[in-house]
C-alpha cells in the first residue's frame, strides 16, 4: 500500500489555494465524524520526512472541526469590533462572536470566542498548531470545545465555544465581584482535576504544562473546562520516565524540578494543580508582588501552614466569611500539601486527586467559629424586611456584565513566562527554594 507524504498543504488546505478552492470549501459540509482514529501528535508534523497512511486533514475533519474563512469570521465577530473585544493574552486578542445557523450545514447557531494569533506576541504558529492538534482530537466535558480554525496567508485564528463566566482567575480575584461560595470552589477543583486526569490517562498521554487559574474557563453553572493547549506535550512513551523539553510555563505555577532540569512529567501538572487549589482555599494569587516578600510566592508561603488547623484557619480566604466546612477545608489543604511536595514521586496522581475531592462535594457550608446573636431593641430594628433569626436581608451584588473568556486579559500580577532563565532566576531568588544560596549553605 502506498503511503502519502504529509505536507503543510495537505494538513491545512485552508492555508493555501485560490479563492475558487475556498469557495468550494465554504459549500462543503464537515465530513461525518469517524468512530475511531489514531490521534495525530505534534511530532508527526515536526519532522518533514514523517509519513502517514491517510491524509491528516481528513483525520482532523473526522473530529468535526470546521475550517472557517477569514471573511466568515469577520462576519461572525462584526469585523472584530472593539465592542466584541473580551480580552487578550500571550496568544493574542479574543473577540466574542455569534454563528448564524445559516452559515453552513451542520453548524448550529451559537455564541463563540475567536482567538487571533498576534504575529508579534509571545506565542506563534507552533502553539497555534499544537492547540488545533490536541483540541481537534480530544473531547471531554472538562476540556473547552474547539469548533474550528482559520489559516489564511499569515492569519491564524481559533474558534471555541463561548464560556459565559470567563476564567477562574477573574471570578476569584476580580475586585467587586461576588465571592465564589465554598461548594462552587470545590466543584471547580473537581472538574479541573477530572480534565487533567483524562489527559494523563489517555491512550496517548498528554501533559498540559500550563495549568493555571486563567486557563480554567467556567460555563453558566460554573462547570470548569481547561483551555489554551499551546504548551501541551505528548507524555513519555515506553520505558521513558519524562520528556526533556525547553522550560516554558508561568511563574508561580511551574514545578520546581521542571524549572531546574527541563524534565517534564505528569507530576509537573499535579504541582500546578496544587497551586490552583491553594488559590481556591486562600483567595490569593500564585504570585503577588504587592505582598510582603515572604508572602509573595503563595506555594512557598502557604504550604508549611496547611497541616496545622489553626494556621489553616488564618490563611483561608476572608471573603468566604467563615462559610465553609472546616473538615472539608482540612481535607483539601492536606491534598494541596501533597500536590506541592518537592519530591514528584510523593505527589498523588490526578485520578487519586479526583477520588479525594469527590467526597468534599457533599460537605455543607457550615459557618466556622462561634455565632453570637444580640437581640436588638425596638428602636434598633432595621426598616427593611428581616430574615428569620433577625439577620437583615442583603441585596446581592450585581455581577459585572463584562464576562466571558476574560481569561485572556493580561495581568501584571501573574505574568506568563516563556524564558527558561527567567523561571530559574525566580526560583533561585526565593528564600525557600533549594537553589537559594542560604539553603545550599545550610
Amino acid at each position: 500500500m502506498a503511503v502519502k507524504k504529509i505536507t503543510w498543504r495537505s494538513v491545512f488546505p485552508a492555508c493555501y489555494g485560490s479563492e475558487k478552492m475556498a469557495s468550494k470549501r465554504r459549500k462543503a459540509a464537515v465530513v461525518a465524524k469517524q468512530t475511531s482514529f489514531q490521534r495525530i501528535s505534534i511530532s508527526d508534523l515536526s519532522n518533514p520526512g514523517s509519513t502517514l497512511s491517510e491524509d491528516l486533514s481528513t483525520s482532523l475533519m473526522g473530529s468535526n472541526l470546521h475550517v472557517f474563512t477569514l471573511t466568515e469570521l469577520k462576519v461572525i465577530c462584526q469585523n472584530f469590533s472593539s465592542n466584541n473585544f473580551i480580552g487578550e493574552g500571550g496568544f493574542g486578542p479574543v473577540h466574542k462572536g455569534f454563528i448564524d445557523d445559516k452559515l453552513r450545514p451542520g453548524l448550529k447557531a451559537q455564541p463563540v470566542a475567536v482567538k487571533l494569533l498576534d504575529l508579534e506576541g509571545l506565542q506563534g504558529h507552533r502553539e497555534w498548531l499544537t492547540e488545533v492538534i490536541f483540541l481537534g482530537q480530544l473531547r471531554h466535558p472538562h476540556l473547552v470545545k474547539l469548533i474550528g480554525y482559520c489559516c489564511e496567508d499569515e492569519h491564524r485564528l481559533l474558534v471555541y465555544e463561548y464560556m459565559p463566566r470567563g476564567s477562574l482567575e477573574n471570578q476569584l480575584f476580580r475586585r467587586y465581584s461576588v465571592s465564589l461560595p465554598w461548594s462552587t470552589r470545590m466543584k471547580i477543583a473537581l472538574g479541573a482535576a477530572k480534565g487533567l486526569a483524562f489527559l494523563h490517562e489517555a491512550e496517548k498521554p498528554v501533559i498540559y504544562r500550563d495549568f493555571k487559574a486563567s486557563n480554567i474557563l467556567l460555563d453558566s453553572d460554573h462547570t470548569p473546562k481547561l483551555s489554551d493547549f499551546g504548551l501541551a506535550k505528548d507524555g513519555p512513551e515506553g520505558d521513558d520516565t519524562h520528556v526533556s523539553t525547553r522550560v516554558m510555563g508561568t511563574q508561580g505555577y511551574a514545578a520546581p524540578e521542571y524549572i531546574m532540569t527541563g524534565h517534564l512529567t505528569a507530576m509537573s501538572d499535579v504541582y500546578s494543580f496544587g497551586v490552583v487549589l491553594l488559590e481556591l482555599l486562600t483567595g490569593r494569587r500564585s504570585v503577588d508582588k504587592t505582598r510582603p516578600n515572604r508572602e509573595q510566592n503563595l506555594a512557598e508561603w502557604a504550604r508549611p501552614q496547611l497541616n496545622d488547623s489553626r494556621k489553616l484557619a488564618r490563611i483561608m480566604d476572608p471573603r468566604l466569611e467563615g462559610q465553609y466546612s472546616e473538615a472539608g477545608a482540612q481535607s483539601a489543604a492536606a491534598l494541596a500539601y501533597q500536590c506541592l511536595s518537592h519530591r514528584p514521586k510523593h505527589r498523588p496522581t490526578m485520578s487519586t486527586v479526583v477520588k479525594t475531592l469527590e467526597p468534599l462535594q457533599d460537605y455543607n457550608e457550615i459557618p466556622v467559629g462561634t455565632f453570637v446573636y444580640t437581640v436588638p431593641s425596638e428602636n434598633d430594628l432595621p426598616k427593611e424586611e428581616t430574615k428569620e433569626g433577625g439577620e437583615a436581608q442583603k441585596e446581592p451584588k450585581k455581577e459585572s456584565s463584562h464576562q466571558g473568556h476574560r481569561h485572556r486579559m493580561r495581568s501584571p500580577k501573574s505574568p506568563t513566562i516563556y524564558s527558561e532563565t527567567a523561571l530559574r532566576q525566580n526560583l533561585r531568588n526565593s528564600p525557600n527554594s533549594p537553589l537559594h544560596p542560604r539553603s545550599r549553605g545550610s
